[in-house]
């Protein structure tokens, strides 16, 4: 029996385990999903009208997000060719489990085909439910355009619909065609279907840009189910049955504001300006010789020669790319260290937190600046400057610790303009003591996870990594992001 036991452990137990951590790791996906929507403030109005549709369309969502990921990884033949031949991966039994990757192939395809079944239904469900309860009080959340519209009609009207309905009869002709008579009878009916994948990535990437589930973007100004002067009588009386039920909600709070919805999709944060700008930093023979085509021959030191004569050169930028400054809103208090040039992607993280800071998680930001010259710090004194006296009329002069560290000790300078006292007010002369620093930012953010991030020199950045790494507060967690140029 125990040689049985160890044979089977040995053939059979690395690939039940890992079997094991893959349906571990898709219950958890559904389970925390479907809480999410279900008892999550912000999609507290879309659940009143869905229901259940919205929590278990959502909780499948993210299953299929996780194996349409991971699907194609285990028929990569060259990534597997390389981990077989590659010299870190010498124990045999790991090359053993290479052997299973088809296996493993099937099992995500197969739960692909199981839970778009489970998510076509429920957003078919979604479709009744939006025609059926169609919003009066709150119409950025409705999808149909009037109570009782076909919902028919929503599904070939909307990208998710068409888009879904497309899905749909891709991922059927590949899974009909991957059964086994049919491999068997006509292999290039399984080939050529099969690579229809290509097509249902690209499909797969225009599904999501519908935004037809939004979630509540101002919830500390509108807390879910507060009372608005604004709504009609018929949803007070249905208010108050709920609040009757004992549900956990306040729901006879006095609202701040309206309710504001947005779509689950990307937004650039210069997205509402006619322009954006480039800030460059001259250094090295490239840099150097688009400076002087800039500047040459200029009479003015603030009006380039280019928009005197009208001749605009063209400029190809390649981007935007992701990077680290993107999660600054995702902490509710972060930390953005900048080193001289460094600053330029914070630029956009403060303009978006000036167009609307309410509509993002963060809620404390720590705002630290270096630079070796006074002027450096005039680049977006402006911005600063607008940013402190929004968040002073919005009653969250506490939002904001703006900190100027010039690092030229040689003479005394300060900013004298009237317009920036308050940028005046935050400069510093020397370098920053990080570590009491990061001592007085965590005795203030007691038991918090903040998020700290850095783009400057590797001096700076090295100082920044060993101060997270080694916990000067204890009881706050710093987590360290690092932006690279590269």
């Amino acid at each position: 029996m125990s040689v049985a036991l160890k044979s089977w452990r040995v053939n059979e137990g690395p690939k039940h385990l890992i079997m094991m951590v893959w349906v571990a790791v898709n219950v958890f996906l559904f389970w925390r999903s479907f809480m999410l929507y279900f008892s999550g403030a912000q999609y507290y109005y879309l659940h009143q009208m869905l229901g259940l549709g919205l929590c278990i369309s959502r909780a499948s969502a993210s299953v299929l997000n996780l194996n349409c990921s991971l699907v194609l990884l285990p028929m990569c033949r060259l990534l597997l060719t390389f981990l077989r031949g590659s010299q870190r991966v010498t124990s045999r039994r790991v090359r053993r489990l290479l052997d299973k990757s088809k296996t493993f192939h099937v099992a995500c395809g197969v739960s692909i085909c199981v839970f778009s079944v489970v998510h076509v239904c429920a957003h078919l469900v979604n479709m009744v439910s939006f025609s059926v309860r169609y919003s009066e009080d709150f119409p950025a959340l409705n999808v149909a355009q009037y109570r009782g519209q076909d919902p028919t009609v929503l599904i070939i009207s909307t990208v998710p619909g068409v888009t879904g309905v497309l899905l749909v009869l891709v991922l059927f002709l590949m899974f009909t065609a991957s059964s086994y008579s049919i491999r068997v009878s006509n292999y290039e009916i399984f080939w050529y279907t099969h690579n229809l994948y290509i097509v249902f990535y690209i499909i797969l990437m225009v599904h999501v840009v519908g935004g037809a589930l939004k979630y509540q973007s101002n919830v500390e100004a509108h807390p879910p189910g507060c009372l608005h002067s604004n709504l009609s009588s018929g949803s007070r009386t249905n208010h108050r049955a709920a609040g009757e039920k004992g549900e956990e909600l306040s729901l006879q709070m006095v609202c701040q504001e309206e309710a504001r919805f947005q779509p689950h999709f990307p937004q650039c944060p210069t997205g509402t300006s006619e322009t954006f700008g480039i800030h460059l930093r001259v250094l090295g023979d490239w840099t150097s010789r688009f400076s002087l085509l800039l500047l040459q021959q200029s009479n003015s030191s603030e009006i380039l020669p280019m928009m005197q004569q009208r001749r605009y050169p063209k400029l190809h930028v390649d981007g935007p790319f992701g990077s680290s400054s993107e999660e600054v809103f995702n902490y509710e208090v972060s930390v953005c260290v900048a080193g001289g040039i460094g600053v330029t992607p914070f630029a956009c993280v403060l303009q978006a937190l000036f167009d609307d800071w309410r509509q993002y998680k963060l809620r404390r930001m720590y705002f630290i600046w270096v630079c070796r010259d006074l002027l450096s710090f005039y680049w977006f004194a402006d911005l600063l400057c607008g940013l402190h006296e929004r968040l002073w009329r919005d009653n969250r002069p506490d939002y904001l610790n703006v900190q100027l560290y010039l690092s030229n000790t040689q003479g005394l300078q300060s900013i004298g303009e009237e317009r920036y006292r308050f940028l005046s007010s935050r400069l510093r002369i020397g370098r920053p003591k990080w570590r009491l620093l990061f001592q007085e930012i965590g005795r203030a953010n007691q038991l918090k996870r903040v998020g700290v991030f850095c783009c400057g020199p590797k001096g700076i950045s090295k100082a920044l990594h060993t101060l997270c790494n080694s916990n000067p507060h204890s009881g706050t967690a710093f987590e360290y992001n690092k932006e690279s140029f590269s």
